[in-house]
C-alpha cells in the first residue's frame, strides 16, 4: 500500500500504539521467547495493513449492496472473499461475545461518572488478554490436531 493509499491520511497518521501491540505480542507468547524490535515493528504494519486490507474489501462488499454503512456482516463477508474463511466462526464468536459485554455495561459500553479505577482497568485488559490467548492456543491447538490427523493418514 503506497503511503497516501487511506483516504487523506499518510502512512504516518495511520497506525496502532505500538506499546499496546508491543504488550499483545509479547502476552501471545511463551515466556521464554523474545522477539526482535523490528520484528515487532514488522508485526505492527503487518496489522495495519491487514486492518485496511479488511477495511477495503469491506467497503466493497458494503458498496455491492448499494448500503453506505459498513455492517458486521460485510466484514465477515470480506474475510470469506479474501481467503480468511476458516477464521469466520471464530471472529464471529467474539464479537457477539464484545457485543454481549457492551450490551451488559452501563450506556452500552460508553464511560459514564463511574469510570474504572487504574487497577480495574488493569485487571480487565489481563483478563482479556487471557481469553484472546485462549482463544489462540485453542485455535492452534486444533490446527495441530488437523496436522497430525493429516500426517497420520499420509502414513
Amino acid at each position: 500500500m503506497e503511503p497516501m493509499d487511506i483516504v487523506g491520511k499518510s502512512k504516518e497518521d495511520v497506525s496502532l500504539p505500538k506499546a499496546t501491540m508491543f504488550k499483545i505480542i509479547k502476552e501471545m507468547l511463551p515466556p521464554d521467547v523474545r522477539v526482535a524490535r523490528d520484528a515487532q515493528d514488522l508485526i505492527v504494519e503487518c496489522c495495519v495493513e491487514f486492518i485496511n486490507l479488511v477495511s477495503s474489501e469491506s467497503n466493497e462488499v458494503c458498496s455491492r449492496e448499494d448500503k453506505r454503512t459498513i455492517a458486521p456482516e460485510h466484514v465477515l463477508k470480506a474475510l470469506e472473499v479474501l481467503g480468511f474463511g476458516e477464521y469466520i466462526e471464530e471472529v464471529y464468536a467474539a464479537y457477539e461475545q464484545h457485543r454481549q459485554e457492551t450490551l451488559d455495561s452501563p450506556k452500552g459500553g460508553k464511560f459514564s461518572g463511574n469510570e474504572m479505577t487504574e487497577e480495574e482497568a488493569l485487571a480487565e485488559q489481563q483478563r482479556m488478554f487471557a481469553e484472546a490467548r485462549a482463544r489462540m492456543n485453542n485455535g492452534l491447538n486444533l490446527q495441530q490436531k488437523q496436522l497430525d490427523s493429516e500426517h497420520a493418514s499420509d502414513s
